[in-house]
């Protein structure tokens, strides 16, 4: 399996590796990575990686999770140069994308935390992006005046400059310890062994395997954009970073 270098660095910019295998000649394993494969309503990293031995980059358009393995795929342009397994390279995030994304997951957890407590809904998913995110949940009595309340709560609590903390634990000792796995209503799968746990202090902790700041005072603070019924106690809320 890849090594998953951003689980517990969700700083690190840069890295080195070895190419593993090269499917379609553009589709490429390495045996670690820094780059965040799409899952969790989280967007891909995006970058480039240089092989060592000429300086030959490789720009890396998407990487997704699939049996294990990370795949990273190259660009179109850069198929004919011809990564093989064995190469040694340097791997470079696209830091701008990756820090957004970051500071979208952990707002996003302080305010579901908040729709969550307030309301008793269950989160029934998110989608992250650079421009605004979403978060949906399942809740019958849809009062939209109250949603200003809870951006006000969510802006409060990130405004204490909360440490957020990731740390690793066996699945059976994160299901003995903690109350929740989740907020989402789909729950957590039990074939994952290891769990990624993310605590904001005093706030909310649960597994989560996204990228996320290391204190809350990296967001400035949320706004919420719209709010939309999408059926049957199916509501989605849309909100956006405060710069």
């Amino acid at each position: 399996m890849t090594e998953t270098l951003y689980f517990l660095d969700c700083y690190l910019k840069e890295f080195k590796a070895t190419v593993e295998k090269v499917t379609d000649d553009r589709f490429v394993v390495l045996d670690r990575t820094a780059f965040y494969p799409e899952s969790g309503g989280q967007p891909s990293d995006t970058g480039k990686i240089v092989r060592q031995s000429d300086g030959a980059e490789f720009d890396i358009l998407y990487a997704g999770k699939f049996n294990g393995e990370i795949s990273h795929e190259i660009a179109g342009e850069n198929i004919s140069d011809g990564l093989e397994a064995g190469d040694r390279v340097k791997g470079f995030i696209d830091w701008d994308r990756r820090y957004r994304h970051m500071c979208m997951h952990t707002a996003t957890h302080v305010i579901a935390n908040v729709i969550e407590k307030e309301t008793g809904a269950q989160i029934t998913g998110n989608q992250l992006g650079l421009d605004q995110s979403r978060v949906d949940f399942s809740l019958e009595i849809f009062d939209r005046e109250k949603f200003a309340e809870y951006e006000r709560i969510a802006n409060e609590l990130i405004a204490r400059k909360i440490p957020v903390n990731l740390y690793l634990i066996s699945h059976k000792e994160a299901k003995e310890k903690l109350s929740r796995l989740t907020t989402l209503a789909k729950g957590f799968s039990d074939e994952i062994e290891e769990v990624r746990i993310v605590e904001i202090e005093g706030v909310t902790i649960e597994a989560c395997g996204g990228t996320h700041v290391k204190n809350t005072e990296e967001i400035k603070g949320i706004k919420i954009t719209k709010l939309q019924n999408k059926g049957k106690s199916n509501r989605r809320m849309y909100f956006t970073l405060i710069n």
